[in-house]
């Protein structure tokens, strides 16, 4: 469904926060990224939607081929939410116009100074009550607890009505039984909608409850890529605790194109 090629991110300094990765998702797929604070997980989250430019290599999509202009750009974003750690809400406005933030890119610049469609009302609604939080549509969005925001975020990332889910770090601010409830929330609506999902974890023990995939990174490179069941503990100490090899490389899924190629930066 959507992949990386030979890509490498290099931060001001040269600081190289992903080293050379050749990976691929599949459609349907629920992926957990692990790793230390540093890792690489959200550079490499980031990149997958190209909100971090890669230094070498490219972005490839199912159905768009290599993600190289501005309109193919645009076509990956429309198909990708991003659910953030800290919500990226705004809190003045009410949490209804929050979730409509998502529908913003299905429209021109023009139309989206005007209100938006009822039709875009609608399916907005339809994704608060998916989370919940129906009866808070028009309630500020800074007077909702962290978690009910972040159950906001993920109704916004509904609402663009996409094929893949990006999070990074989504219940790291919250405390444990509302970490589990809302990942568990994120790993039902992306089951039953057929969504890709691609998450970055610090807890272990939520990706074991919820991953299909886990890819482990270590100081910029992919030191585990497997199913849950080949998750040993040995495989935990390269990702925590030994100097990683950086050799892992998945295997392309069909229809992406997944020949390596440098860019300039």
């Amino acid at each position: 469904m959507i992949g990386l090629c030979d890509v490498s991110v290099t931060y001001a300094a040269g600081k190289a926060a992903l080293k050379r990765t050749t990976i691929a998702f599949a459609a349907g797929e629920f992926a957990v990224l692990l790793g230390p604070s540093g890792a690489g997980k959200s550079t490499l989250l980031r990149t997958l939607n190209c909100l971090v430019p890669a230094t070498t290599g490219y972005v490839t999509v199912e159905g768009i081929g290599r993600v190289d202009t501005g309109a193919k750009l645009r076509e990956h974003r429309r198909r990708t939410a991003f659910v953030f750690q800290q919500h990226q809400l705004i809190g003045r406005i009410s949490v209804l116009d929050n979730v409509l933030t998502g529908r913003l890119g299905y429209h021109g610049a023009l139309r989206s100074l005007f209100p938006l469609p009822v039709r875009d009302h609608r399916l907005a609604m339809e994704c608060l009550d998916r989370v919940g939080l129906a009866d808070r549509a028009l309630d500020r969005a800074d007077t909702l607890s962290g978690g009910q925001q972040q159950r906001v975020g993920l109704a916004r990332a509904l609402a663009q009505k996409p094929r893949l889910m990006l999070a990074d770090e989504p219940v790291a601010s919250l405390d444990p039984a509302t970490a589990h409830r809302t990942l568990q929330l994120l790993h039902d609506i992306c089951r039953a909608e057929g969504i890709a999902a691609i998450v970055s974890l610090h807890q272990v023990d939520l990706a074991k409850s919820f991953a299909d995939r886990i890819v482990g990174i270590a100081q910029g490179g992919i030191v585990f890529d497997g199913p849950l069941d080949q998750l040993s503990d040995a495989n935990l100490e390269r990702i925590y605790d030994t100097p990683p090899t950086f050799a892992a490389r998945s295997e392309p899924v069909a229809g992406l194109s997944l020949t390596p190629v440098t860019m300039e930066s």
